[in-house]
């Protein structure tokens, strides 16, 4: 017998560990649990320790003295050795050579066709979900193994994903499966989007959606605690606009001034600039980019303050019909492209009295005060347009806020003015009116959304309320919070608070991701000049929204919302709500509001999830079986007299809300299907300002259009009464599901 190089035995005795199929299976076990005692090995192995110790014993042996396995003697652990790696990884090389399906390609997310290597998975997972490489390499050589098994011949990378996040579960590791879950939109949403019948989903609205949906996803996921994405997900709150929420402020608040003086500004080459105004047409397309370029960078409302002021120094000495047609024209083109809110002043408010007028080019033309005749006129000429222009379809889009101060109630022309926004009013239901006339309201500033700026950070009204904004939303699911205390107060205000604390530190969450990305999500806004950043990010408030207040009071105490008892109730919700935001106002910054404020979304979303959660029966909610919502919003019917007449239980219930108005108020009056005569309506406005009952308010239209007559009419119709027509119709609500 010719004697072996001691090399080669030992490299046959190797050979000889790795030709049984239950030593190779001990290997295996040991790769995959990195180590295992004895008993661990046989029950793995599913071996009898009566019946097979001596076979199980005899392999065992016969690895150690290969040096393929060793033991650790105080530990009682048996433990691959490098040799034993390094050849189970060569028998898995012989084994895909051998039995490996030929051709098995995979379709990659960058759109080509590759072949499977198993290699791309342990490097995905070690690049994207920073799993350590022992533990990759271990994950894709099961993946491959499970995948070889299917006998799949066609594989994406979406399918190779999902296994490999299936193995991550079964071992144990849910936290790296969370960071290497793709987000994205499933194919049957896409198809129901593409095949969507609404006639405003065109392909720019699919697109928006689809990105929306995945950076909502991407948020959820990878930006929030885990504590805050499982309160949105199940319901406790709901945060609005989740596909921009770290991209973009909720709402803006402009200073033309600002862009009379600097004109418009941009570092991309291919957008235009524009350089300061010299005259009212070029003020308005100056406005009109302004407005254009901050939608892309806004979630909602952009608001035009002292729009018809600001714009007074440009209107001197041109002819009415010329400005006419230039704010038509203006208007017209707002209505296609972006949301935008003019804001009136019907006389010249005494804190902009003596302020230097931007005028022309830039320059100072003497102070605001000198042009109270243009500006009136210019508030006249608008409204007229809103009343020629809303004759057939609703025009709700810009919005208009009047501001009815002292001298809008004394001075003549204000007052045939504030005439003409009533009779709009009447007939359409589209402006909004802000009280005025207290002197810490003064220069408030107030979004159609009911969030409002006043002069209570710094105390000085231009830098408070311009150049600023909103940050963000969440609300609060208050009858959750009903259901989840048993009737409990004391656990109905411990949730109370706690659901207040995740919601602002979502939003701190935004205020972060903006200060961090804002100068690539926010050129426009956070452009320089002279080193002034235009946006002013760290003024902006904080919104913290209640839905349901109505809803979880009468649930709580099983009386009606007037009743004495849900009065005290809601009064007591007030001032735990107000003592809390008290007492982390700091730490959350000083514009951290609680609000009640209309939002749709929010409210049908939450309120479904509940009825789904506890059933149709046990949730009190608004709406209809088929459509529930919560109530986010305060609305009161009148009653038509001699005079119209708000309810005074209404009245009071508003008064003892108002601790909840100093992030935003807004009350809907809704008019409903009778008519009513400007100067009926202008009334009651002076009369609630006179007791100062709603701070800002509506008066609001429920319309029905026919497309296919082009006439309008009150209320809800499901005929068209002038030519019949049934599917041309459509309502317009601004508050339906509120």
């Amino acid at each position: 017998m010719v004697n072996q190089p001691p090399q080669r035995a030992r490299g046959v005795k190797v050979l000889k560990a790795v030709s049984s199929p239950l030593r190779l299976q001990i290997l295996n076990l040991l790769f995959d649990k990195s180590a295992l005692s004895y008993t661990e090995l046989m029950n793995q192995l599913k071996m009898n320790p009566s019946r097979d110790a001596g076979r199980f014993a005899y392999h065992l042996k016969f690895m150690l003295k290969a040096d393929l396995v060793e033991a650790d003697v105080e530990a009682k652990k048996y433990y691959l050795t490098d040799l034993g790696k390094m050849v189970l990884d060569v028998a898995d090389r012989v084994e895909k050579k051998a039995f490996k399906p030929r051709g098995m390609l995979v379709r990659t997310s960058h759109l080509t066709m590759e072949e499977f290597d198993a290699n791309k998975i342990a490097n995905s997972l070690i690049k994207e979900a920073k799993v350590p490489a022992e533990l990759a390499q271990k994950a894709a050589k099961e993946a491959e193994k499970r995948l070889i098994k299917s006998k799949t011949k066609y594989l994406t990378a979406a399918l190779i994903r999902e296994v490999v996040n299936g193995i991550l579960i079964e071992k144990g590791y849910e936290e790296y499966r969370h960071k290497l879950t793709r987000v994205g939109m499933p194919v049957h949403e896409v198809t129901a989007s593409i095949e969507a019948k609404d006639q405003a989903t065109d392909s720019t609205t699919l697109l928006a959606r689809a990105g929306e949906a995945v950076l909502g996803e991407y948020t959820l996921l990878n930006i929030f605690p885990r504590d805050i994405a499982d309160a949105h997900l199940s319901g406790s709150i709901h945060i609005d606009s989740l596909g921009t929420w770290i991209l973009k402020p909720n709402e803006v608040s402009h200073d033309l001034r600002f862009f009379f003086q600097n004109g418009v500004k941009l570092d991309n080459p291919l957008q235009t600039s524009m350089e300061p105004p010299s005259d009212f047409e070029s003020a308005l397309s100056i406005i009109f980019n302004m407005l254009l370029h901050g939608s892309k960078e806004t979630n909602r409302n952009q608001i035009c303050n002292y729009f018809n002021v600001f714009l007074a120094p440009f209107a001197k000495g041109a002819e009415a019909e010329r400005i006419k047609e230039n704010l038509r024209l203006f208007i017209l083109n707002l209505n296609q492209h972006t949301e935008a809110t003019l804001v009136l002043e019907l006389s010249i408010p005494k804190l902009t009295l003596e302020k230097e007028a931007i005028g022309p080019l830039g320059k100072i033309t003497g102070k605001y005060g000198d042009f109270l005749e243009e500006s009136q006129k210019l508030a006249s000429i608008v409204l007229d347009l809103f009343l020629e222009e809303n004759i057939k379809k609703p025009l709700f889009n810009p919005k208009l806020v009047i501001k009815i101060n002292e001298g809008s109630l004394i001075d003549e022309h204000a007052k045939a003015i504030l005439l003409m926004a009533h009779r709009l009013a009447a007939e359409r239901g589209t402006p909004y009116f802000a009280d005025m006339t207290k002197k810490e309201a003064e220069n408030t500033v107030f979004s159609p959304s009911g969030a409002k700026l006043a002069a209570d950070l710094t105390g000085d009204w231009e830098t408070d309320t311009l150049r600023t904004g909103c940050l963000g939303c969440v609300t609060i699911n208050l009858p959750r919070i009903t259901q989840e205390s048993e009737k409990d107060k004391n656990k109905f205000f411990e949730l109370v608070r706690e659901r207040f604390e995740i919601a602002a530190r979502a939003i701190g969450v935004k205020n972060n991701a903006l200060k961090q990305f804002g100068k690539n999500s926010l050129p426009f806004l956070l452009k320089s000049s002279g080193g002034d950043t235009y946006f002013r990010l760290e003024n902006s408030s904080r919104i913290i929204n209640l839905a349901g207040f109505k809803e979880a009071v009468e649930a709580f105490t099983e009386k009606s919302f007037s009743s004495e008892e849900s009065r005290k109730f809601a009064e007591e919700i007030i001032q735990n709500i107000l003592a809390f935001k008290q007492k982390i106002g700091r730490k959350h910054g000083k514009r951290l509001y609680p609000v009640i404020l209309s939002n749709s979304e929010a409210s049908e979303r939450l309120a479904q999830l509940d009825v789904e959660k506890y059933g149709v029966a046990k949730v009190k909610f608004s709406g209809t079986r088929e459509k529930p919502y919560y109530s986010t919003a305060r609305r009161f019917r009148i009653k038509v007299a001699e005079n119209i007449v708000i309810p005074p239980e209404t009245l009071e219930m508003a008064q003892k809300m108002k601790g909840l108005n100093a992030g935003g108020t807004l009350d809907i009056i809704e008019l409903e299907d009778a008519e009513f005569k400007p100067e009926m309506l202008l009334d009651l406005t002076r009369r609630l300002i006179e007791n100062q009952s709603l701070e800002f308010f509506t008066y609001n239209r429920i319309i029905s259009y026919c497309d296919n007559c082009k006439k309008s009419w009150f209320g809800t119709i499901h005929k068209c009464p002038a030519c019949g027509s049934m599917s041309a119709l459509s309502t317009f609500d601004r508050f339906a599901s509120t």
